[in-house]
């Protein structure tokens, strides 16, 4: 796995810096993709409705997992 990348990101007119493992951000732009909209607007959407409160980072984290946890239970009964 690789290390920890730190970003910038300007969240709710205030700059702010998000440490995460590469494969989460690239997850994340993934899911932005998917939803046609930016990182930093998906990011916005998870620190207002945050997993774990207080740590936006295991909030970014949990979401991503659950998001690649729901892709997987749709492949699955896709399958059925």
């Amino acid at each position: 796995m690789a290390g920890i990348e730190k970003r910038s990101l300007t969240l709710f007119s205030h700059a702010t810096s998000i440490a995460l493992e590469s494969q989460f951000w690239d997850e994340l732009k993934q899911i932005a993709a998917e939803q046609k909209r930016t990182v930093t607007a998906v990011v916005q959407e998870v620190d207002q409705n945050r997993m774990i409160p207080n740590n936006l980072s295991a909030s970014l984290r949990a979401f991503v997992l659950k998001n690649l946890r729901d892709k997987i239970n749709q492949l699955e009964k896709k399958n059925d």
